[in-house]
């Protein structure tokens, strides 16, 4: 038995792997040097980008809403708000009808997929069923959780900009262009048309208020009720931010914190959701028979989506167990 698990292995294909390795690993570095400063320089946002093309202001920012799901005045283009406004803050800038028909894509590929290999039209049914409704919808919550985490943490380095350019003697909404000038996406984008907006006729609070419906931050609302409230009765703009700058730093670290005594619990959840798959995955190339014999019966399917379904729920409560919202 011992003898047929043996096998031979040839030196020479451990050295062609380091030999790739060494390769890929010099274009990266040739790019760092070469290339990655002016990419950055010609490409530090969204906006710049388009608008390094364009002299008209006004179309970049119809472009940039329309991206994003908007319609060029800034309207919700679906009657769906709730939807409509996850496609908006998850960052997507494929459009509407391209995000559409990849899903439309991707439902019909899983209903023939799974038709092939379990020749099931309900299963198959159901396959494109989630693809279509759940699967985009996860990955649009991903997307919209990662971009705020990211937006969280470059906020306070723009609201240190601004308040440099406040002291500097700059009016609110030059201070804010240059936070779309000087820093990357998300936020980059995000002041830029803020700025644009203001440029165009919106007063400085709608502006605001539609950044904060873009983007959905739970820091922004600070931000928009401080600069609310200093455009309708004055006061020390900058010092409040710089204020508002150090408080979100402090929950920032907060959160970094919390999460660092949350990993045991996190790494746990991992490893428990992981093993009856890692598990199933080992029987089965171990052991191919030792599930064929009762695949074809109807109460093994039932029991097996059972005990996924209920192990889905207790990934969620885990999952709720281990993320807290400050």
């Amino acid at each position: 038995m011992f003898d047929s698990l043996q096998f031979d292995f040839n030196p020479i294909y451990l050295v062609w792997l380091f030999v790739a390795l060494a390769a890929g690993l010099t274009v990266e570095a040739l790019y760092l040097m070469f290339f990655s400063a002016a990419s950055y320089r010609s490409r530090i946002n969204r906006r710049l980008a388009i608008s390094k093309d364009r002299a008209d202001r006004e179309s970049v920012l119809i472009e940039l809403r329309r991206e994003r799901g908007l319609t060029g005045e800034g309207d919700y283009r679906l009657g769906l708000t709730a939807l409509n406004r996850l496609i908006l803050q998850s960052g997507l800038t494929l459009g509407l009808s391209r995000l559409f028909l990849i899903v439309g894509i991707a439902s019909l590929v899983a209903f023939g997929v799974t038709l092939l290999f379990r020749h099931s039209l309900w299963q198959a049914a159901v396959a494109a069923l989630l693809s279509a409704t759940v699967l985009p919808y996860l990955a649009l919550k991903l997307l919209r959780s990662r971009r705020q985490k990211k937006f969280g943490a470059q906020f306070p380095d723009a609201l240190d900009i601004i308040v440099r350019s406040l002291r500097a003697g700059h009016p609110v909404p030059i201070a804010i262009s240059m936070v779309g000038r000087e820093m990357p996406d998300p936020i980059g984008s995000e002041f830029g048309v803020v700025s644009d907006e203001i440029t165009y006729g919106a007063d400085l609070e709608t502006a605001m208020r539609n950044l904060y419906a873009r983007l959905g931050s739970d820091d922004l609302p600070l931000f928009v009720t401080a600069v609310a409230i200093q455009g309708s009765t004055g006061g020390n703009l900058g010092e409040i931010l710089e204020n508002l700058s150090g408080v979100i730093r402090q929950r920032f670290k907060m959160r970094r914190k919390i999460r660092a005594l949350a990993a045991e619990g996190r790494a746990s959840a991992m490893i428990l959701s992981a093993l009856p798959i890692g598990m199933f995955v080992v029987i089965q190339f171990i052991a191919p028979d030792f599930y064929a014999a009762v695949w074809h019966v109807h109460l093994t399917q039932v029991l097996l989506f059972g005990a996924a379904a209920w192990m889905l729920i207790g990934n969620l409560i885990m999952f709720k167990m281990v993320n807290f919202k400050i």
